[in-house]
């Protein structure tokens, strides 16, 4: 359990905390109003994604599905393109399974409640507190891995902060402590500080934080002692020799299985391995596929968070892709479709532009 000294420093700082997210908070495309579906489409794209690299994909994806229905309702291939380059596709699949859930059991409007939020797929206790403090106005927490960081340096507690016990017992230190009347800006300031000013990698900005007169580890001066995480096991690593294959106007993709790893996204084909040019050409020839000029690309290194994808690649030109009958689970596209209508994972990132 938490000291019961740690109580009184939360309600000690509450009040320059709230003073310092009115000053200083970044002026961001979600905190325009305090709609509860853009604050749940924002706080599922802002998982394991840097926040400059979530607002245009935020923008446009309001733009486009600008309610739970329009989300509800979306083809799945749609949102997949919609959410390319974000990562962890299973954060959009579950988007649209609550959409739906919302849509029928709430008749369009997200629940009011945390209690009620975190019964929906993809919604965390993290994320149901977000919600429901700045949409709502529920006093209960939204703790994440930056304000674990923060309490951690404040504490000066050297647990580890990924087993679930720390995190539970920051929640109910909180929500005893937490501002009643602004539980949302509450949240948000804290949000802010490990976001700018205890900041995950470097040197944290103690002369700008609110924090700095309750942080035990300012004082003494031990930040880079906290958090502790016990270190992950290392990630698997898989090669894979990609081939980009096509002709002036058509380029071969193929489907990735339903479930599992990227679950129904476009890829190029690829071959396990690391395979020579020769045996490439063989394995074309094979599939029916006679190749005019083979050219190696760059390698390539995309990294899960439990897997490795280390790639060669080969830039393969035919003279009419037409003229082949497509290898089973293979499509020839046009190029320009591999933009705008199917969804193809980042790990491909360096090798779209030869498409």
């Amino acid at each position: 359990m938490t000291d019961p000294g740690w109580a009184s420093a939360v309600k000690n700082f509450t009040e320059a905390l709230l003073h310092y997210y009115k000053e200083e908070k970044r002026a961001l495309p979600w905190r325009e109003d305090r709609d509860p579906y853009h604050i749940w489409v924002s706080e599922i794209m802002l998982q394991q994604t840097r926040v400059e690299a979530v607002k245009s994909y935020y923008l446009r994806f309001i733009r486009e599905l600008p309610d739970v229905e329009a989300l509800a309702g979306v083809e799945e291939e749609r949102l997949l393109k919609l959410w390319e380059g974000l990562g962890y596709y299973s954060r959009a699949r579950n988007l649209k399974k609550t959409a739906r859930i919302v849509k029928e059991e709430y008749g369009g409007v997200m629940p009011k409640t945390a209690e009620e939020l975190i019964r929906l797929p993809g919604i965390g206790s993290y994320t149901a507190g977000a919600i429901a403090s700045i949409a709502y106005g529920e006093v209960i927490p939204a703790v994440d891995g930056n304000v674990l960081r923060v309490l951690s340096r404040v504490f000066a507690d050297g647990r580890d902060i990924a087993k679930p016990q720390v995190k539970k017992d920051y929640e109910e230190l909180l929500k005893d402590s937490m501002s009643r009347e602004y539980p949302g800006e509450f949240n948000q300031a804290m949000m802010e500080v490990g976001a700018m000013v205890c900041v995950p990698n470097g040197l944290p900005r103690c002369e700008a934080c609110p924090l700095a007169s309750e942080c035990e580890a300012h004082k003494g001066d031990t930040w880079d002692q906290y958090p502790y995480k016990s270190p992950k096991s290392p990630r698997k690593i898989e090669e894979r020799t990609v081939l980009i294959l096509r002709d002036e106007r058509r380029t071969a993709i193929v489907r990735r299985p339903v479930k599992g790893l990227l679950a129904g996204m476009y890829e190029f084909p690829s071959m396990k391995g690391f395979v020579g040019e020769a045996e490439v050409l063989a394995d074309l020839k094979e599939k029916g596929i006679r190749a005019v000029r083979i050219q190696p690309l760059e390698d390539a290194v995309h990294v899960f968070t439990h897997l490795e994808w280390h790639m060669k690649a080969y830039l393969i030109r035919v003279d009419e892709l037409t003229s082949y009958t497509p290898p089973a689970g293979w499509l020839f596209v046009d190029a320009a479709d591999t933009r705008d209508i199917y969804p193809i994972p980042s790990a491909y990132a360096k090798y779209k532009k030869y498409v």
